[in-house]
């Protein structure tokens, strides 16, 4: 999809102003946007209202303010607690809910806006409040097309922008998807600080290495998703055999040292049964279809 245009002054009202929420407002505003905040505490606005933003007493007001609603508050049962008291002031509006969730409660949400006259669009933030407007910060959108192209140059304040599909549900599966991958890595170099401080180690020493292994590691995901998606997981780089065989080293260390092996209980579990189905010669791509229920 070609890049946006340079955005001309929007109008946009933001709902909710945790640290993600502020941070998304002070992005818009230094990108000159016309900007109406609301949060539930409404000492919160103080600093975006002192940078030019417009306080909303109510959300109502808030959305009446703009034709762009994006909203980023705690979930999803908040977002709706907040919608339920809007009835039909979204008409015509377009809504964007960056709030965390589930593919189920973004179509939910969709179809209630929809009822209502809106356009909505689900959002994914991948970035940390300090991350918005940098250029490692990118947002996941899915829903309304049309209204993802007519306000995409207003997104660009916030980082870059992707559009993942019409289904409203697909940004939230992208972003689970993602978080997925990112909490299984920091849970397990947590767990190689944790080892790492049983002899002493320090976890500085064994960042730099960490980044180094892990980094060199993720090289190789494009081919096991080559893999997965055509059903060949046959390698000749780590066979499910091998890896069940060294999982006990791993296991044994880890109780030697006094530490929980809860960790690799589930991957212990996964390594057996494809073995004992008689994918041993497979490669670890083989595992994610044995999660499937």
């Amino acid at each position: 999809m070609p890049a946006p245009a340079t955005a001309q002054p929007a109008t946009v009202s933001v709902l909710g102003l945790g640290l993600m929420g502020t941070a998304l407002a002070a992005a818009l505003l230094g990108a000159g946007h016309t900007v109406t905040v609301w949060n539930r505490n409404p000492a919160r606005t103080g600093p975006l209202v002192a940078q030019g933003a417009h306080p909303a007493a109510t959300p109502a007001a808030a959305v009446a303010a703009s034709d762009l609603v994006i909203v980023c508050l705690l979930d999803n049962g908040a977002v709706r607690d907040v919608f339920d008291g809007l009835g039909d002031s979204v008409a015509h509006r377009t809504v964007a809910n960056l709030t965390n969730g589930t593919p189920a409660q973004a179509r939910e949400l969709a179809a209630w806006a929809t009822e209502r006259g809106a356009r909505y669009l689900d959002g994914g933030i991948m970035a940390v409040p300090q991350m918005i407007a940098g250029p490692h910060a990118y947002v996941l959108y899915s829903g309304d097309e049309d209204a993802f192209r007519a306000h995409r140059s207003t997104f660009a304040a916030l980082g870059d922008t992707r559009f993942v599909g019409a289904d409203p549900g697909l940004a939230a599966v992208h972003d689970v998807a993602l978080l997925t991958g990112m909490y299984g890595m920091t849970v397990g170099v947590m767990q190689a600080f944790a080892l790492a401080r049983t002899e002493n180690i320090p976890a500085a020493e064994l960042a730099g290495p960490l980044v180094e292994w892990i980094g060199a590691m993720l090289a190789g995901t494009p081919e096991e998703a080559a893999a997965i998606d055509s059903g060949k997981h046959l390698t000749d780089v780590s066979s499910l055999t091998a890896n069940q065989a060294a999982l006990p080293n791993l296991m044994e260390t880890f109780r030697d040292q006094g530490l929980s092996t809860a960790f690799f209980e589930p991957l212990r579990e996964l390594l057996d049964r494809a073995v004992e189905q008689g994918h041993g010669t497979d490669g670890l791509s083989r595992l994610a279809t044995l999660l499937e229920k």
